[in-house]
């Protein structure tokens, strides 16, 4: 989680400090937001943290669809399972 009193830099002192700042990142998992002009403009963070980041949204991503699926079921607008795959092997059995 992003700490506002320890997790905000310049750029100019990611510059300068690189190697400290990168070994911050690695031990605390934090992201580091680099201000430039005083207006925050990019943010950094360690490879595996930003993969369980990814990871998260894609979940997220999936279970939206899910949610989808299941209110157009209610609406009476899906396919009983039955329905759906006798349809995908049907399309199978002429490709």
């Amino acid at each position: 989680m992003l700490d506002l009193t320890k997790d905000i830099r310049s750029l100019t002192e990611f510059k300068r400090n690189t190697t400290e700042l990168v070994d911050n990142l690695k031990r605390t998992k934090h992201p580091l937001v680099l201000t430039v002009n005083g207006k925050a403009e990019l943010v950094v963070q360690d490879a595996q943290s930003y993969q369980e980041l990814l990871e998260a949204a894609e979940l997220i991503e999936t279970l939206k669809g899910i949610k989808q699926g299941l209110k157009q079921m209610k609406e009476g607008r899906g396919k009983t399972a039955e329905s759906f795959f006798t349809e995908m092997f049907d399309g199978l059995d002429e490709a």
